[in-house]
C-alpha cells in the first residue's frame, strides 16, 4: 500500500508540474491580449493567439496521453487482437510522418520483411508513430532515419535508428520513466510520456524494448515481439 501511495503521489506531482507551464503561458498571453489588445499590432496578436492555441493542444495531448497510460497501467492483457500486415503498418506510419521528415530533408529508409502480426492495430500504430516521430524530432536537417523489420522464426524485430543528437549515458536508464525528458530545452516539444506508453504497450504484447545511444551518435530503438 505504501508503494502504491508513493507511485500515485509521484504521478500526481509529475502531472501537476507538466500542467503548470502551458497553463501559465495560456493565462499570461490571454491577459496580455485583454489588457493591451487595442495597442497591439495584428502580427503580435496573431503570435499570441498561436501560442495560446499551441499550448491548448499540448494540454489536450497531456490529458489524452495520461489517460491512455493510466488505462494501460491497469490493463493486464490485450483483448482485441487481430492478424494484420505489420510491414504495411510500418509503411503507413512513415507516410503519416512524411511531411515532417520531408521538410527537414531527412533521408528515410525502410527495409521490411513481409510479416503478419496478431495484435491491437491502434495500440501498435501508437507505438510506431511515437518511435518514428521521436526520430524525426531529434534528427537534424539532412540527417537519416532507418526502419527495419526482421521476420525471425520465433519473433518479429523492429529497429528504428536515427543520426540525431543521441542520449547521454546517465539518461539511458530513465528515458522510459513517466514525464522524464532528456533535453529540458525542448520540453515544450513533448510531454515525457511517449516512451512510457511505448514500453507499456510492448510489455502487454509480451515483448521487449531497448535502446542503444550515445551523444552525437544517434539512437537506435529495438522492439522484439513474440510470434
Amino acid at each position: 500500500l505504501g508503494g502504491v501511495e508513493l507511485m500515485k503521489n509521484d504521478f500526481i506531482n509529475g502531472y501537476a508540474h507538466e500542467l503548470r507551464t502551458p497553463i501559465s503561458s495560456i493565462n499570461g498571453f490571454a491577459e496580455m491580449l485583454l489588457k493591451q489588445g487595442a495597442s497591439l499590432g495584428e502580427e503580435e496578436k496573431r503570435t499570441y493567439l498561436e501560442i495560446i492555441a499551441s499550448e491548448s493542444r499540448r494540454l489536450a495531448d497531456l490529458a489524452g496521453n495520461s489517460l491512455l497510460l493510466s488505462k494501460l497501467d491497469s490493463q493486464k492483457i490485450i483483448a482485441d487482437k487481430k492478424p494484420y500486415s505489420l510491414d504495411e503498418q510500418l509503411r503507413r506510419c512513415s507516410i503519416l510522418l512524411s511531411e515532417q521528415w520531408t521538410q527537414k530533408g531527412i533521408d528515410f529508409e525502410m527495409s521490411l520483411d513481409a510479416a503478419q502480426y496478431t495484435g491491437d492495430q491502434d495500440l501498435m500504430q501508437h507505438l510506431w508513430l511515437n518511435l518514428m516521430g521521436n526520430a524525426v524530432k531529434y534528427t537534424p536537417k539532412g540527417g537519416s532515419i532507418s526502419v527495419t523489420l526482421k521476420n525471425e522464426p520465433s519473433s518479429l524485430t523492429v529497429v528504428v535508428a536515427d543520426t540525431g543528437k543521441g542520449i547521454a549515458k546517465e539518461d539511458l536508464g530513465k528515458i522510459f520513466d513517466k514525464y522524464y525528458q532528456t533535453d529540458k530545452s525542448h520540453s515544450k516539444q513533448g510531454l515525457g510520456l511517449g516512451l512510457s506508453i511505448s514500453k507499456r504497450i510492448v510489455e502487454l504484447c509480451g515483448g521487449e524494448i531497448s535502446v542503444k545511444s550515445a551523444l552525437g551518435e544517434g539512437s537506435s530503438f529495438k522492439v522484439v515481439l513474440p510470434k
